[in-house]
């Protein structure tokens, strides 16, 4: 979604709006990710550093947006924008808000039963929904490429293209999501491949850090030719959920249907995933302190997202591009950034340079 705004925005100056887009949603994720294999893939230890009462509520805040709050829902919403109308189910077709609540409730239970059994979740995601994903984005992508013609004109300039995408990266959210998704595989990796390995945590650390930059290359590649897209075909078009739906069909026909449902669904599906085992395991031993089961806790994060899921991908945005957003994120960044500092050179303030980028960024955000 955001890949293919960029492009279709940005037109001939998408150079300089994939490198704004890619700094704050390629590279962020990938320092997020670096700090963690330092801390352990320990976040209460990362966001601790914040202080003994504010860096849990900051973690339960990061949980609420990444889960029920924007991120799940946005995830629900996308899929039926763009998925609905593949499916010969009347109900699922019609208007909102009936259709949204049958389809969230059917997605959300997909998702539940992909994600409950929480070892199996790495497996899944690497050796199924990701290869599924990745083919089919390149069938469109390559095809795309091939079949180009002129692009769309441009509507900013280069400075500014740059900086609305640099800017648009924040919604992609794609930091939090590698800070806390990390933390589980992190844990994942000691459990299943710690005894290999001997328990080494250079050596744990190597191979997180080898999977990791092979995954935001990846992330990298696929958001460009995300944008390369929407530059060469996205003619006479809005930015709007259902962009890539679009976009699809002018470069397969409508023969390209299942290519295009695979594309969007895996995607969808490998992000839920993701997202719902973190917020589920954080329910279970932070909010019901290991009273209830890890299978509960999902079900109840799941049962949590539906409300949201039924307003349509619309409302969903505006609240993703609100001050949760634009004033939590910049200091989340310099937080991620002064903990690195830490782990690496020993630089030890972290709770003033916080504080002074979350009051400019309010300031900023109310005032310019």
């Amino acid at each position: 979604m955001f890949p293919l705004d960029v492009g279709l925005h940005a037109g001939a100056n998408n150079v300089y709006g994939m490198l704004g887009f890619i700094m704050t949603a390629v590279c962020l994720p990938l320092m997020g990710l670096i700090s963690m294999i330092l801390f352990d893939g320990d976040y209460e230890q990362f966001f601790g550093r914040l202080g003994k009462n504010i860096g849990p509520f900051v973690i339960f805040l990061c949980m609420l947006i990444i889960g029920p709050l924007i991120a799940l829902p946005r995830i629900v919403t996308l899929s039926h924008t763009m998925i609905a109308p593949f499916i010969p189910i009347p109900l699922l077709q019609d208007v909102q808000p009936f259709s949204s609540f049958i389809f969230a409730f059917i997605f959300l239970g997909i998702t539940f039963l992909a994600t409950f059994r929480e070892n199996r979740i790495v497996d899944l995601l690497g050796k199924v929904i990701s290869p599924l994903l990745l083919l089919s984005l390149i069938v469109i992508i390559v095809k795309g490429i091939f079949s180009a013609e002129t692009m769309v004109a441009s509507e900013v300039l280069p400075w500014d293209a740059f900086k609305i995408n640099f800017m648009r990266g924040y919604e992609t959210l794609d930091l939090l999501g590698g800070i806390f998704f990390s933390s589980i595989v992190i844990h994942i990796l000691k459990n299943t491949i710690g005894g290999m390995v001997g328990m080494n945590r250079n050596r744990l650390a190597m191979i997180g850090l080898k999977a990791g930059a092979l995954g935001v290359s990846l992330l990298a590649l696929v958001y460009i030719g995300m944008s390369v897209l929407s530059m060469y075909h996205g003619h006479d078009l809005a930015g709007s959920g259902d962009l890539f739906r679009m976009i699809a069909f002018r470069i397969l026909g409508n023969h390209g249907a299942f290519i295009i449902g695979t594309a969007v669904l895996m995607a969808c599906f490998s992000t839920s995933i993701a997202l719902s085992a973190v917020i589920a395991d954080y329910f279970q031993v932070q909010v019901f302190k290991r009273h209830i089961s890890y299978e509960l806790a999902l079900f109840i994060v799941l049962l949590l997202c539906v409300p949201l899921s039924t307003f349509g991908l619309d409302y969903v945005r505006e609240l993703t591009g609100g001050p949760l957003v634009y004033i939590g994120y910049p200091a989340l960044i310099v937080l991620t950034f002064c903990n690195l500092a830490f782990k690496t050179i020993n630089f030890k303030p972290v709770k003033v340079p916080v504080a002074l980028t979350f009051v400019v960024a309010l300031v900023g955000y109310f005032c310019w």
